[in-house]
């Protein structure tokens, strides 16, 4: 019994080691959905900070324009965290995919919702 155990822990280890560290700048693209259903493109940029599985760092449309996140996590290969803006909050749900970072934001403020979907890569 105590070797299945040393064994079990020693997997959940290596499952800890191997998981993506998202630490570095990553950029790429939205495509928004506005709450009339209409779609338009727009740029992202993030810039994050990754110790275990708590995230920091700063998000925004492109480099000089940056705000810091908050309620950032990494678990696994998710990757969840908040952009307060003026009303509301970016919220992102997106996952590791090799070099690519993809998933969904939205956007809550102002009593309206709108969703777009994120493909960023990381700069190399």
């Amino acid at each position: 019994m105590q070797a299945l155990k040393a064994v079990l822990f020693s997997a959940v280890l290596a499952l800890v080691a191997s998981a993506a560290d998202v630490s570095g700048t990553w950029s790429g693209t939205l495509k928004i959905t506005g709450p009339d259903g209409q779609t338009q493109g727009d740029t992202i940029h993030l810039i994050l900070k990754q110790d275990g599985g708590k995230l920091t760092g700063t998000a925004g449309p492109t480099a000089g324009e940056q705000l810091p996140i908050e309620k950032g996590a990494v678990e696994g290969d998710k990757v969840t965290m908040e952009v307060p803006v003026p009303n509301g909050a970016f919220k992102f749900d997106v996952a590791i995919e090799g070099d690519h970072l993809k998933g969904e934001v939205t956007l809550a403020a102002g009593g309206q919702t709108m969703k777009a979907k994120m493909d960023a890569t990381r700069a190399r």
